[in-house]
């Protein structure tokens, strides 16, 4: 059976929308997206399909070198699942995808949670109800309550996540491919260039 890697992400883009989120929250990340791979190419939530329109929003894909993540601080966390658990997210994720016509932002919920009153819409998500939805439907996690009320840092109530970064989500690649070169040819070598 081979175990694989799966990673969440908690953001701060600096948006309004975000720093009124944080009024609520009190937490320094107040965005949650899930990734299926270590170079984070693979990256999916619920969000803002306009850069410059909060109010459009559904499925995206997201770049987290570009638009509102070019800036944006973070904190990257990984777990191991398995094969079987792997698969089960992956094609819950591309269904949503391909369908992706179909799905709006859940922006009621996200009032939900400030009246802790669970608003679960159909094919409407915010993007840590998105996140606790993937794991609950492919059995990785159960939370003490409805994904319609968990927020980004409830994610991480559970012991399983392993933090792997934390900072500009800009530099995350090059401390990812820094920390392989020290963990392949032994720490300090200054003599092996990184672009």
């Amino acid at each position: 059976m081979n175990d694989k890697q799966i990673y969440i992400l908690l953001t701060d883009t600096g948006t309004w929308f975000t720093k009124l989120i944080k009024c609520y929250t009190r937490k320094p990340y107040n965005h949650a997206s899930i990734a299926f791979d270590e170079e984070l190419e693979k990256v999916y939530s619920f969000g803002r399909k306009k850069r410059r329109n909060p109010f459009i929003g559904g499925f995206i894909k997201e770049d987290i070198q570009t638009g509102l993540f070019k800036q944006a601080s973070g904190a990257i966390y990984s777990f191991t699942i398995t094969n079987e658990q792997w698969n089960k997210m992956n094609a819950y994720v591309q269904e949503i995808q391909q369908e992706q016509d179909n799905y709006r932002y859940n922006l009621l919920g996200v009032f939900g949670i400030l009246l802790q009153i669970p608003i679960k819409r159909r094919n409407a998500f915010f993007c840590s109800q998105f996140v606790a939805t993937v794991l609950k439907k492919s059995n990785v996690i159960e939370y003490h309550k409805p994904p319609a009320l968990i927020t980004p840092h409830d994610l991480l109530s559970n012991e399983v996540f392993e933090l792997v970064y934390k900072g500009k989500l800009k530099a995350y690649q090059k401390e990812r491919l820094k920390s392989q070169v020290d963990q392949d040819f032994g720490e300090g070598r200054e003599d092996i260039i990184l672009f």
